[in-house]
Formats: C-alpha cells, sequence, structure tokens
C-alpha cells in the first residue's frame, strides 16, 4: 500500500464530475480536504489510479498523481495530519 496524492484543474463549467468523484473513492482508503487534492491509500500504482478516473475527466483537465513521501508540510488542521500520519 502507498499514498498518492490526486490533483486537478477541471475546465469544462458545468460538466458533472460527480463520476469523477466517486472513481476516486474506489481507490483506496481515501482523504479529501482541499478543493482539488485527494490523498489515497491503496494497492494500485499511478497509473492504475489514472485508468480509473480516465473516463470521467476530459481533453482539457489536468491531472496529476504522484506517490507522497515522508517529506512534506504545509498548514492543515490537526485531523488531516493524523489522517496522513496514519497512512504514511
Amino acid at each position: 500500500m502507498a499514498v498518492y496524492a490526486i490533483n486537478y484543474d477541471l475546465y469544462r463549467p458545468g460538466q458533472d464530475y460527480s463520476g469523477l468523484i466517486e472513481a476516486i473513492k474506489t481507490t483506496g482508503v481515501w482523504w479529501h480536504y482541499l478543493k482539488s487534492t485527494w490523498l489515497v491509500d491503496t494497492h494500485l500504482n499511478s497509473s492504475g489510479i489514472f485508468d480509473i478516473i480516465k473516463p470521467h475527466i476530459d481533453g482539457t483537465d489536468l491531472v496529476l498523481i504522484i506517490k507522497v513521501t515522508r517529506d512534506y508540510y504545509g498548514c492543515l488542521p490537526p485531523d488531516a495530519w493524523d489522517w496522513i500520519n496514519q497512512h504514511l
């Protein structure tokens, strides 16, 4: 298992991205506190995650999936850090 960050910019106004959100939730144990960022603790690799969410994005959307390491820092509430520390 590894934790991956799924980051995206969605560009089609009015498009229903609920399928994307549901697809992300199926990839593993997830955390979602930032608007366009999800963390998932999963057995999949980055391309496996992308294969699951690809049908729910269009050609103008941007997606970055990157493995999370212990070298992280930011301003988040304690429960966010708890989730990250528990899953890394």
